[in-house]
């Protein structure tokens, strides 16, 4: 429901976005890095750190609990060194789902930690328990109480954590809560995407012995004490791929400093079948626009396959290409919410409960919308509409990019948690946007 004074976009669409766009650190990087600063006394400086909603919100957790933090202009030193706090207020309840991961390094300081209830993005159902089991396996004696988790360990010792599901989240806990843990810690079907290589790097500057096996294997050999280091966050790969989809409908072309080929291998690989031309360069990807789009069948996975986050912006894309296309959702029970405000717009899309590839799904005869056909081209047209959740924003950016006429956008608020600077980028590349 909106409400009164809501700030919103107003975006006039069918105009041909050109240019440059430099790609911002990655959110899901950044932030889990940040909490991994409270495993030592040092200074931890960060470089590349986006300024977006995500971000500040994690600086505040910090400062409350006592970090001493310089920010400025992408660089972030945070010192943790007069951390006095095992609490996690309350006044974060629900802001997002940060805090899950304070479990670990406050239970390191104080052998107690208590976090608020959790929030983020309304996608499914996104449950801690793959969190709270593998730290009980580790030690730890966690009970819930007032929407407040309690948590109490004389130390974490190391153990065989085996996830029922590639969690990135599950697995980012596990590794945080394992680098000053007593003896070694393997993580089996563990999460591999590029953010979490990217936190292990930012654990072993600081010290941990930390190395990735096969199959889906964490090892972390457990030490007494980290030190202060220095990391840059890598580029976000799924601002990077909303760009590319940007580039392709509005029959632009955009070239993205600092996309890196390595982290979207599966989404390049997705646009070219789909038609959508692209040239890897040095410093970036250049985009351009697609004669003709093919319609095609994808399905989302855990890394190395086609990301979840990634869904959205070719959804876009896929409404736009010629013939039926199939998009099944293994990740996430209910990432397809936000189709509603595009078919509002004019798309042809249709939710079904089947299993609509061959990937092996969690959500087979469950009773979850989670395979969608979309039918294109189709031409949209301007709509008022509001943000369900994060990426599911960017994609309703880019349907007003793509429709005729004048489209209302409202609880920006949630786009601008994860995307630095949106606005100005977007008029940098040509687009016609209003804040009102």
């Amino acid at each position: 429901m909106e409400t009164k004074n809501e700030r919103a976009y107003l975006i006039t669409g069918g105009i041909p976005l050109k240019g440059e766009v430099r790609v911002s650190g990655a959110k899901n990087a950044a932030t889990k890095e940040l909490v991994a600063c409270l495993l030592t006394d040092e200074k931890v400086e960060l470089d590349n750190v986006p300024q977006i909603g995500d971000v500040e919100v994690t600086l505040e957790m910090l400062r409350d609990l006592g970090a001493k933090i310089e920010s400025n202009n992408g660089h972030v030193t945070v010192d943790a060194s007069g951390v006095t706090s095992h609490e996690v207020s309350a006044a974060f309840s629900r802001k997002n789902r940060i805090p899950i991961l304070f479990l670990g390094p406050l239970l390191h300081r104080f052998k107690e930690a208590v976090i608020p209830s959790l929030g983020g993005c309304i996608i499914g159902a996104r449950p801690v328990d793959f969190h709270l089991e593998a730290l009980k396996t580790m030690g730890a004696e966690i009970t819930c109480d007032d929407s407040v988790y309690k948590a109490h360990a004389k130390r974490l010792k190391g153990a065989v954590i085996e996830l029922p599901f590639p969690s990135v989240g599950a697995t980012e806990n596990v590794m945080l809560s394992a680098v000053l843990a007593q003896g070694t810690t393997i993580i089996r079907n563990a999460a591999i995407e590029p953010e979490i290589e990217d936190l292990a790097m930012l654990l072993q500057a600081m010290g941990a012995i930390i190395r990735l096996e096969v199959n889906r294997t964490w090892v972390i050999e457990g030490v007494d004490k980290l030190h202060g280091a220095k990391h840059r966050v890598l580029p976000d790969r799924i601002e990077a791929a909303s760009f590319a989809a940007v580039a392709a409908l509005t029959h632009g072309e955009i070239f993205v400093r600092g996309a890196e080929q390595a982290t979207m291998i599966s989404y390049l690989n997705a646009l070219r079948r789909v038609g959508v031309p692209f040239e890897i360069l040095e410093d970036g990807i250049l985009f351009k626009s697609a004669d003709k789009l093919e319609a095609i069948a994808l399905e989302t996975d855990v890394h190395p396959g086609f990301m979840t986050d990634w869904q959205q912006p070719f959804v876009m894309l896929l409404t736009q290409a010629h013939g039926v296309s199939v998009v099944h959702e293994t990740v996430y029970e209910d990432r397809f919410g936000y189709t509603d405000a595009l078919r509002q717009m004019g798309a042809n899309i249709q939710l079904h409960k089947e299993c609509l590839g061959s990937k092996p799904c969690r959500y087979q005869n469950r009773d979850y919308r989670h395979s969608a056909i979309i039918v294109g081209p189709t031409p949209l047209k301007a709509a008022d509409i509001r943000i369900p959740d994060l990426r599911a924003g960017f994609s309703y950016l880019i349907a007003a990019l793509v429709a005729q006429g004048e489209s209302r956008i409202t609880n920006v608020e949630i786009i601008e948690r994860g995307y630095e600077d949106i606005v100005g980028k977007l008029k940098k590349l040509g687009a016609e946007i209003k804040v009102t």
